[in-house]
């Protein structure tokens, strides 16, 4: 959650190579809370690169959860 609120306000498209945002990117994808491509390196097993390209509605609920102080739905 806390990377979602962190690129609540970024201009998407917006590329991520940090191998810990990757992470997050990949979870937050698998939940549906953001539109994002994943690029597979050469490595197996390991991920070069994830483009945003949007924060979901189902995001954007949860952002508006999180700021409201109530448990996601």
């Amino acid at each position: 959650m806390d990377y979602l609120l962190s690129i609540e306000y970024v201009q998407l498209p917006f590329r991520v190579t940090d191998e810990r945002a990757l992470q997050c990117v990949r979870v937050l994808k698998a939940a549906g809370l953001i539109e994002a491509s994943i690029v597979a390196s050469d490595v197996p097993g390991r991920d070069s690169a994830a483009d945003i390209r949007a924060i979901t509605g189902k995001g954007r609920v949860a952002i508006a959860h999180h700021a409201q102080g109530k448990p996601l739905p």
